[in-house]
């Protein structure tokens, strides 16, 4: 009973999150979890591009720009210039892969989850811990870019660079996407 409990407040709870929701990438995948009685879903993120204020601890704010769709050249560029004006530190781009936590009732549910997680192409995906009547995993998968873009207020590399990565973090954002349609329907 201790598992139904606990799958019954994670639930209940708001969302904590920056953004307040699930995003509408992942959304789906972890209603169908929650579907299950054997599992639940914590935490999740269907994949983003953001501009982050770099910084080895973590601190308030840090997001000068974050979408979890596509973007565009015209879209950075923006991103950029604005943070530019009020933040004069070190800024890196990242683009993020998928990420789902996910408590299972049992270890054979844990690594059911996994294996069909890891033949979905999440590849990062295994048993975090067991405890307190569960077992957490984490999927992931390995689609990301990270780089310094600006410093100073000023962007370190040329439009045409600007141009090749963005091309490469939309492509890596579209194949996260497909690994979760992928898992959607594998669970």
């Amino acid at each position: 009973m201790e598992f139904a409990s606990q799958k019954q407040n994670q639930l209940l709870k708001s969302d904590k999150s920056s953004i307040g929701s699930w995003d509408s990438k992942i959304k789906g995948l972890c209603n169908k979890i929650n579907q299950q009685k054997n599992y639940y879903t914590t935490s999740s993120c269907g994949g983003r591009i953001v501009l982050l204020k770099l910084s080895p601890k973590k601190i308030e704010n840090a997001f000068l720009f974050r979408t979890h769709e596509k973007t565009t050249l015209k879209e950075l560029k923006k991103a950029l210039l604005e943070a530019g004006k009020k933040y004069k530190k070190l800024v890196e781009f990242q683009q993020t892969t998928c990420i789902l936590h996910v408590a299972c009732k049992s270890s054979e549910d844990a690594f059911s989850i996994v294996n069909k997680a890891k033949l979905s192409g999440w590849k990062r995906s295994g048993v975090m811990s067991g405890s307190r009547g569960r077992f957490m995993v984490e999927l992931h998968s390995t689609e990301s870019v990270s780089f310094p873009i600006m410093n100073k207020g000023k962007i370190l590399v040329d439009d045409n660079f600007l141009k090749i990565i963005i091309k490469e973090a939309n492509s890596k954002l579209k194949r996260t996407w497909e690994k979760i349609e992928k898992l959607n329907k594998a669970i």
